[in-house]
C-alpha cells in the first residue's frame, strides 16, 4: 500500500509511545492560547473595532465551532493518512490566526483571521492527538489522553504573563504577532515525528471494561450510548466555556481586577491558577478513572466543579478566595477532555478512533454556542452574572448525576451486547 492509504507507522515498543506522548504536550502546548488567553484580547479588539462584548465573544465562538464541529472530517483525514502533516499544518494555521488578526480592521476580518484560521488548525491539532493517544496507551487510556489534553490546558500557563506584559508595554497587536511566529513553528516542529503504532498486539490490554470489536462512525452514531454523553459533554462544554469566555468581564464587574494577590494583579493571578488545575486535573482523573471506572469519576469531578463555582460566587467580595476558588472550578472542569475520548474509545475501539472522538468533541462546538455570547447576552438582560452561574451550576450537578444513574447501566448493557 502506498503512503497516502496506510499511515506511517513504526513498532509498538514502551520507549516510543513515551516519545509519542511528549510530542503530543509540546504540539498540545503550542496551540492552547487562542482559546484560553483570549479572554485577555477582547477589551482591547472591543477597542480597536469599536464592537460590542456580544459581538467580539463571536470570535470566540467561531473558534470553538471550527475546531470542533469540522473534526469528524479531521479525524477521519487523520485516520486515513497519519498524523504527522496534518498536526503540522494545523500548528501552523492556529499561529497564522494569531498574525492575521493583529491587523483586523473590522468584525468580518476578526472571525475569518482569529476564528477561523485558529479554529481549524486547533481542531486538526487536538483531535489528532487525542486520536493518537487512545492507540498508544490502551492500558492508560485516561492517563495519557488527560496528559496530552494537559498540555492544552498547561499551554497557556508559560503565555499568559508573557502576553499580558507584552501587551502593556508594546500593544496587542504585536504581541498577537511574535507570539503567533513563536507557537506555530515550536508546534509544527513537535509534529513532524509523530507516527501511528505499528502494531496494537505489542502493547498491553485495556485496564477498565472496554469493548472487543471496533465500532464505525456510521454505527456508533446510531447508539444511545454515544448520544447521552453527547449531551453530557454538552452541558459540561457551555458550562466552562460560560466561566471561560467570560472570566475577565465579571471578575471585572466582581471588583477582583482592581487589586492584587500576594503582589501579583489578581486576574492574570487567577488565570495562571486556573490554567494549572486544567492541566493536572486531565492526567489526575485520567489516571483515577483507569483505577475506579469512567463513570465513578466523572460524578466526582463534576460536582466537585459544581459545588466550586457555587463557593466561588459566595466569596466573589473576598479577592483571595475567588482567585483559589477559581482553581478548584477548573480543577473540576478540564478532566472532560480525558474522561470522555477515553470512555468513548473503551466503548466503540480504536480503529476509527479519532475519527468517532470527532463526532463527540462536537459537543465542545455546542457548548461554545451557548457559553460565549449567549451568556453575555443573559447578562446584558438580566445586569447581573448570578443567572448565569445558577445555569453552569445546575448543568455541572445534572452531568455527575447522570453518569451515575445512566450513564454507567447503559454502557454496561452495550458493552454487555444486550
Amino acid at each position: 500500500m502506498t503512503a497516502i492509504s496506510q499511515p506511517l507507522a513504526v513498532p509498538a515498543t514502551a520507549s516510543t509511545r513515551w516519545v509519542q506522548l511528549v510530542l503530543g504536550i509540546i504540539a498540545m502546548m503550542t496551540i492552547s492560547s487562542p482559546q484560553y488567553v483570549w479572554t485577555l484580547f477582547t477589551k482591547s479588539f472591543q477597542d480597536g473595532l469599536g464592537a460590542s462584548l456580544a459581538d467580539i465573544q463571536w470570535t470566540f465562538s467561531i473558534l470553538i465551532i471550527l475546531q470542533t464541529w469540522l473534526s469528524p472530517v479531521q479525524g477521519y483525514l487523520v485516520d486515513k493518512f497519519g498524523p504527522r502533516l496534518l498536526i503540522a499544518v494545523g500548528c501552523l494555521m492556529s499561529g497564522a490566526g494569531w498574525i492575521t488578526s493583529a491587523h483586523a480592521t473590522s468584525l468580518m476580518s476578526l472571525y475569518f483571521t482569529y476564528g477561523l484560521l485558529c479554529g481549524v488548525g486547533t481542531g486538526i491539532v487536538y483531535i489528532g492527538i487525542i486520536g493518537l493517544m487512545v492507540r498508544w496507551f490502551p492500558d492508560r487510556r485516561g492517563f495519557a489522553t488527560g496528559m496530552v489534553a494537559a498540555g492544552y490546558g498547561f499551554g497557556a500557563i508559560l503565555t499568559t504573563f508573557p502576553i499580558n506584559s507584552m501587551m502593556t508595554t508594546a500593544g496587542y497587536q504585536h504581541t498577537l504577532v511574535v507570539f503567533g511566529i513563536i507557537l506555530g513553528i515550536i508546534g509544527a516542529a513537535a509534529a513532524l515525528p509523530m507516527r501511528m503504532p505499528q502494531s496494537a498486539d505489542k502493547l498491553p490490554k485495556a485496564s477498565v471494561a472496554s469493548t472487543a470489536k471496533d465500532v464505525m462512525p456510521a454505527d456508533m452514531l446510531k447508539t444511545k450510548v454515544f448520544w447521552l454523553m453527547f449531551f453530557m459533554m454538552t452541558m459540561m462544554s457551555t458550562g466552562g466555556l460560560m466561566i471561560i469566555s467570560q472570566f475577565a468581564s465579571f471578575s471585572r464587574d466582581f471588583g477582583v481586577t482592581k487589586v492584587t494577590v500576594f503582589g501579583l494583579a489578581a486576574l492574570p493571578l487567577a488565570l495562571t491558577i486556573d490554567r494549572i488545575t486544567n492541566g493536572l486535573t486531565r492526567p489526575f482523573f485520567g489516571w483515577v478513572s483507569d483505577h475506579i471506572g469512567r463513570e465513578n469519576t466523572m460524578a466526582i469531578a463534576f460536582i466537585m466543579e459544581a459545588c466550586a463555582v457555587a463557593a466561588m460566587v459566595l466569596m466573589r467580595d473576598n479577592t483571595l478566595l475567588f482567585v483559589l476558588l477559581s482553581g478548584v472550578v477548573f480543577f473540576g472542569w478540564g478532566e472532560i477532555f480525558s474522561l470522555f475520548p477515553s470512555t468513548l474509545t473503551d466503548t466503540f475501539g480504536t480503529k476509527t478512533a479519532t475519527t468517532n472522538y470527532g463526532f463527540l468533541y462536537m459537543a465542545q462546538g455546542v457548548g461554545s454556542v451557548l457559553g460565549a455570547p449567549v451568556a453575555a447576552l443573559i447578562y446584558a438582560k438580566a445586569g447581573s452574572w448570578l443567572p448565569v452561574f445558577a445555569i453552569i451550576i445546575a448543568l455541572d450537578a445534572l452531568t455527575g448525576i447522570l453518569a451515575l444513574i445512566a450513564l454507567k447501566p447503559i454502557r454496561k448493557q452495550y458493552l454487555a451486547g444486550k
